[in-house]
């Protein structure tokens, strides 16, 4: 089976493809341009040098958030659009998740993606990646609180004041190994998870 697997919801664009439980292209940089005109000559390069036409895809794994907004709508739409093209089915999974793929020495992991004005996206997951606290749009002050008498390492790109993080180093081959088994979703019911509201949303509330 060969897989591309798709992140664009933290500051680093990850765009990988696995044949086998093999790796056969990752590229995992900060993006410090425009994400919608990165994306694609990203993606072309990594189909490229390993030789990968992309109708040769049999799934295409997608983070549908939490994480930035812009970057959601653009990693779902691309995926969605190749599954559509190509006929194949997506594999959606969360962007905290692949953070929490970094192997470290401790009971939880707690990946975190700084959602500005103290709050971050955060979740708190064990080696196997399986869930303690699900993602969720969280106040500082609160996760502290919910961290109280675990022993934990928190996993960003971001940099915290209050926090001490480790820098992911993430593992997409045990990402894969626990959605593999996924059924997988028609692509046009692929639906973002904020996970809050947008700016936008949330002044017309105010109304």
């Amino acid at each position: 089976m060969t897989s591309l697997i798709i992140d664009t919801c933290n500051s680093n664009l990850t765009i990988g493809i696995v044949k086998d439980n093999n790796i056969l292209s990752i590229y995992n940089e900060q993006v410090k341009t425009d994400l919608s005109t990165k994306i694609f000559p990203v993606m072309q390069d990594v189909f490229v040098k390993v030789g990968v036409d992309p109708k040769d895809i049999d799934t295409i794994f997608v983070s549908c958030g939490p994480g930035s907004f812009t970057g959601i709508r653009i990693g779902v739409t691309v995926a969605k659009t190749y599954a559509w093209a190509l006929n194949k089915k997506i594999i959606p999974f969360s962007s905290l998740e692949l953070l929490a793929t970094t192997k470290v020495k401790e009971d939880y992991l707690v990946p975190i993606i700084d959602a500005r004005r103290g709050y971050v996206y955060a979740g708190i997951y064990d080696e196997h990646l399986d869930t303690f606290m699900n993602d969720q749009y969280i106040s500082i002050e609160d996760l502290e609180k919910s961290l109280e008498g675990k022993y934990y390492k928190m996993i960003s790109y971001d940099e915290f004041e209050k926090f001490k993080v480790i820098k992911p180093e993430i593992d997409i081959l045990k990402l894969i190994e626990k959605h593999k088994k996924d059924s997988g979703v028609n692509p046009h019911k692929i639906n973002p998870n904020y996970l809050k509201l947008t700016e936008a949303e949330m002044k017309l509330g105010e109304k």
